[in-house]
């Protein structure tokens, strides 16, 4: 059991980094594709040359995000049973919303377009990320609780810059900021996601070295 503990981590710690560093390779066998400019969702978009790469690898990273739960229970349920569920659970919601359905659910190139599919996708990739969001809030409650004083400081500040760059993702999309620096959707979102990721990335690594 423990063994599957200590691979829950090293499954975390690949879906987070696998996350953001498909989101970068990929633009590069993709013409036309703006890193800054668009959102990481568009890489699966029907047109897209990566799209197969790309949905193999939601699938994987949501998978991998599912496996990872019972290892973050078992770590903080000693510290608060509550918070680590709740924790559990919003970690959950993203890896099926932002990340499994994302495999099955595309959404297209140009917004202009709408489909069912990209209207389900994005209602469940905007659950997923606003739950994922609180994410480094609820780790920063369970590392003071748990008396890691600095995990706790670290992931506080992660919340605010994360809930920074998810207000600015959002505003990107706003017809009165398309033609200001504001509208790099693409950017904000994935900062957004590296500093939500960070508190669990710090967690997973400390977890697996004092194992």
């Amino acid at each position: 059991m423990d063994r599957l503990i200590r691979l829950g981590w090293y499954a975390l710690l690949i879906a987070m980094a696998g996350d953001i560093i498909v989101s970068l390779v990929l633009p590069l066998f993709y013409k036309g594709y703006s890193i800054t400019g668009m959102s990481i969702s568009a890489l699966g978009n029907p047109q897209s040359p990566v799209r197969m790469p790309f949905n193999i690898w939601m699938l994987i990273e949501g998978i991998f995000f599912l496996a990872a739960i019972p290892a973050f229970i078992r770590s903080y349920r000693p510290v608060s049973g509550g918070l680590a569920v709740t924790t559990a659970v919003f970690i959950a919601v993203f890896a099926v919303g932002a990340c499994i359905f994302t495999c099955f659910l595309s959404v297209n190139e140009s917004k202009d377009v709408v489909t069912t599919a990209s209207r389900i996708h994005g209602a469940a990739s905007v659950i997923g990320f606003m739950l994922f969001l609180f994410v480094p809030l609820l780790v920063a409650i369970l590392s003071f609780k748990n008396r890691e004083g600095a995990a706790g400081w670290i992931s506080i500040a992660c919340f605010v810059l994360s809930l920074v760059f998810f207000v600015l993702f959002v505003m990107s999309d706003k017809e009165e900021f398309s033609r200001t620096f504001i509208a790099n959707e693409g950017l904000w979102q994935r900062l957004n996601l590296i500093f939500m990721y960070m508190p669990l990335a710090i967690t997973a690594v400390k977890r697996i070295v004092n194992a």
